[in-house]
């Protein structure tokens, strides 16, 4: 670990950014037309590090409270705050990830290496992002599916136990792609139960958070023949126990876990159990989605495809050729 002790002190700055949405996002829980992020920037010396994170409400988070909550830490990190000290002081969440990203770049950048290269990775390759397409009508979202027909892998958002139509619809539109169903909650166990073969039948690769979190026990009667994929309900490593009989997959973001430094030890010990994972982002910049690069080497699913949703990406950003992701540059992160 690099030094962070050393004179001159460490200064943090935070600040909200507002970025609009290419049309709108929808999910079961509702709609948005832009992502409102945080950015936590340290500067020690001549070195800066930087670290975007994605407040969300369903977990309760709200853009002033994390901004609160990262600037209460202001004086500690003058004082050397390590990572290792910050996964003791915030709870997993969008604050503890600007942060904690944020220290990853500054010892980069201090270190003279790579934040993989600290990670201790021998590379970062490039990888392949599956596309998002927003919960809409059936003729709607066959559109979007149309339009995006030559990406590798299209996830597509449902909200209701009837909206097998729209994952038909999707699959008519683009009959040679790898389909994701993202339910974020919105179905039963009999629900689920029903309609799995049929996703099958439609060449549908996993089903991700189809239940409600705090009703995975349900998922012990599952029988479909479609691998399931926790999000909502699997945060960090405290949920890993609780989820790992019932998934054979998670969806590791960022947000969720407090950042790089948590989101890394939830990947190798989730691996230890032989569970599948999914590297996955909130609608955000390249900024958010250049360290969760690291989580996205070797697995199965790759979702972070949050600057391709945006109407601007900032600038410099990720360099995204189709739904190829180039590692980032150190202008990005890292």
């Amino acid at each position: 670990m690099t030094d962070l002790n050393r004179s001159p002190a460490l200064h943090l700055q935070v600040v909200e950014e507002r970025w609009p949405i290419a049309g709108a996002f929808r999910i079961a829980r509702g709609a948005k037309t832009e992502a409102r992020v945080v950015v936590a920037t340290l500067r020690h010396g001549e070195h800066t590090g930087r670290g975007e994170a994605v407040p969300y409400a369903r977990y309760g988070e709200t853009v002033e409270g994390v901004l609160a909550d990262m600037t209460a830490l202001s004086d500690d990190l003058a004082r050397g705050l390590t990572r290792e000290v910050l996964q003791t002081r915030l709870p997993p969440g969008a604050a503890r990830n600007a942060l904690d990203c944020a220290l990853w770049d500054l010892e980069a950048r201090m270190a003279g290496q790579r934040a993989w290269e600290l990670a201790g990775f021998t590379r970062l390759d490039p990888v392949k992002t599956a596309y998002t397409l927003s919960l809409d009508t059936p003729a709607a979202m066959a559109d979007a599916a149309r339009a995006a027909a030559g990406r590798p892998l299209l996830k597509l958002k449902i909200g209701a136990p009837d909206d097998l139509d729209k994952v038909e619809a999707v699959r008519g539109a683009a009959p040679r792609t790898r389909l994701i169903v993202d339910a974020n909650e919105a179905l039963d166990i009999d629900t689920l139960n029903r309609l799995a073969p049929e996703f099958a039948r439609l060449g549908v690769q996993m089903i991700e958070q189809p239940l409600p979190a705090g009703h995975d026990t349900a998922l012990v009667d599952y029988r479909g023949p479609v691998p399931l994929c926790a999000d909502e309900s699997l945060h960090s490593r405290a949920e890993l126990d609780a989820c790992a009989g019932l998934y054979q997959a998670i969806n590791i973001k960022l947000d969720k876990t407090g950042g790089l430094t948590e989101a890394l030890a939830l990947r190798a010990e989730a691996r230890a159990r032989g569970l599948m994972i999914m590297a996955g982002c909130m609608v955000a910049t390249s900024l958010a989605m250049a360290p969760a690069l690291l989580i996205a080497q070797g697995a199965e699913v790759v979702d972070l495809d949050g600057p391709l949703l945006l109407a601007k990406d900032r600038d410099p950003g990720l360099a995204f050729v189709g739904s190829m992701i180039e590692p980032p540059t150190t202008a990005v992160w890292g």
